[in-house]
């Protein structure tokens, strides 16, 4: 388990307090939409942290040519139809470039500054000529509006708990899923990002931001910066 991360519940747990089985319960929401409306028909995605393939088997659906990566074996177990790759995302090389690069899942957002850094490094290599990288980024009140909940139409009960302080501008944010027959929880670290926050650690690794793709700002397409 990654330090500062936790998770309990049932069945398999990731290094950073993710739940396979839990995953495997929930619904994808408009997500493959916003991306099949951002990128050519057809491309050639990278998707990065894919758990257990919600949105995987979504593209695919599409018509994507997706290659899914997770660090756990666990999650890649449920993905089917794609090719898998299992690696950290920061490490990961793979000797391709893909049309489309996918970040979702707030990965951006990452507590370690120098994870962070790594994960959009990644991007940045494995981005063909003339693609993309798409970033989903946390709401405006992630951090602030808490403690809240919904429920999604698994019929889950979500709660984000908590959002505290643990210095250097990161928070230790805690989750709760509630399912009528069982209950996971997360503990994780998360870095709140303003706009210029985001568009500043973009710079710094040759990337830029070409469009906002939801009127939240929530879903962001990323291109090479000129001269790279």
């Amino acid at each position: 388990m990654r330090d500062g991360y936790e998770g309990t519940g049932p069945g398999a747990i990731t290094p950073d307090g993710c739940a396979v089985e839990l995953y495997s319960r929930l619904p994808v929401g408009d997500e493959p939409d916003i991306v099949a409306a951002a990128v050519p028909a057809g491309a050639r995605v990278l998707e990065l942290g894919s758990g257990v393939g919600r949105m995987t088997h979504a593209l695919l659906e599409r018509g994507f040519d997706v290659t899914a990566v997770d660090e756990s074996a666990e999650m890649l177990e449920r993905v089917r139809g794609a090719r898998t790759i299992r690696s950290r995302i920061e490490d990961l090389d793979v000797g391709e470039t893909f049309d489309v690069v996918l970040l979702a899942s707030f990965l951006v957002h990452a507590g370690d500054v120098e994870v962070r850094r790594g994960l959009l490094r990644t991007c940045a290599r494995h981005l063909a000529e003339g693609g993309c990288v798409l970033i989903q980024r946390e709401g405006e009140d992630y951090h602030t509006d808490v403690p809240r909940e919904r429920v999604d139409p698994a019929g889950c009960t979500l709660r984000i708990v908590s959002a505290e302080p643990v210095g250097d501008g990161a928070d230790s944010v805690r989750a709760e899923y509630v399912f009528p027959d069982a209950v996971w929880t997360q503990t994780f670290r998360a870095r709140p990002l303003t706009p210029q926050q985001f568009e500043e650690a973009l710079e710094e690794e040759g990337l830029r931001v070409d469009r906002y793709l939801t009127a939240d700002g929530t879903w962001v397409r990323v291109v090479p910066t000129a001269g790279n």
